[in-house]
């Protein structure tokens, strides 16, 4: 679709990760799994300049890698991304591998990463579907407001038919950021979309199925499991030692709290030594 490719050409965004090297991209799309593009630039910049390859985060303890996670989220991605780093210099000889098998074979690296990575790190016409592509594909091809929960094999049929003969990535890309900056889930900006003229969804009247097409809440934070662990991690990360009962203070619910350190421990992000604690290394 030439009328995607030059708009992407005009719009797309200054993303320093589309003009890093494949070890960029890596640290890009494991950052960018269920956090924003906003989050993730401060982060990714800070990594850049710390591990700018494989063999610099893999010499580097675990705890570096939680520390300077930060506020990003979900910190077994920084876990995985430091044994992804090791791997790839154990058997890899500290170069990222281009084939999807052995890129999926990694530590955090499914279906959708793999393919993103092969895709904008090596230039290669991969079927890469990401929620912004998918509901764009919904929307326009298929008339519905939002794709289902995952990919499907008609899905992945019409995905194969619209890749471009010859693609370099760039067609994924371009549909990615399509998705992201106009055909927004909740407020799409359809006016100004380059395929307004040809969207199905839009011809016949913006049709809201059943079960699809409305926005899932995002699960509370506020007082979530979630949340208490990210305290402990944050203590963590400004001292390198906590004592058990330092530790207990910052947390009113005692049970909760307990659930959250024992499931930290089991996912070895923190360690134990007698009563005190610290980041894993």
């Amino acid at each position: 679709m030439d009328v995607v490719l030059e708009w992407f050409r005009e719009n797309k965004r200054d993303l320093p990760w589309r003009e890093s090297t494949p070890w960029g991209v890596v640290v890009s799309e494991f950052m960018l799994q269920q956090t924003p593009v906003h989050r993730v630039l401060p982060q990714w910049h800070r990594w850049m300049e710390l591990w700018p390859t494989p063999a610099d985060l893999a010499g580097a303890p675990l705890s570096d890698a939680l520390r300077e996670w930060g506020r990003l989220g979900y910190p077994r991605r920084a876990k995985r991304l430091h044994e992804c780093a090791q791997i790839i210099v154990r058997n890899h000889n500290g170069i990222v591998p281009p084939e999807l098998p052995v890129l999926r074979s990694l530590p955090g690296i499914g279906e959708y990463t793999a393919s993103a990575i092969s895709a904008f790190a090596f230039k290669r016409g991969e079927l890469v579907l990401d929620i912004n592509i998918r509901r764009l594909y919904a929307r326009c091809w298929q008339g519905k407001s939002a794709p289902t929960a995952a990919p499907n094999n008609a899905e992945r049929e019409l995905a194969r038919q619209l890749l471009p003969e010859g693609d370099d990535g760039t067609w994924a890309a371009a549909t990615m950021e399509l998705g992201a900056l106009i055909c927004k889930a909740r407020t799409p900006l359809c006016d100004e979309c380059p395929l307004k003229n040809q969207c199905l969804w839009r011809a016949i009247g913006y049709p809201q199925e059943a079960g699809i097409g409305k926005s899932t809440q995002q699960a509370q934070w506020n007082g979530s499991d979630r949340q208490c662990r990210g305290v402990i991690m944050q203590a963590l990360r400004e001292n390198s030692e906590i004592t058990q009962s330092e530790l207990e203070k910052i947390w009113s619910n005692r049970s909760q709290y307990e659930k959250a350190l024992a499931s930290l421990l089991d996912d070895g992000l923190i360690e134990q030594k007698g009563k005190r604690f610290s980041l894993a290394n």
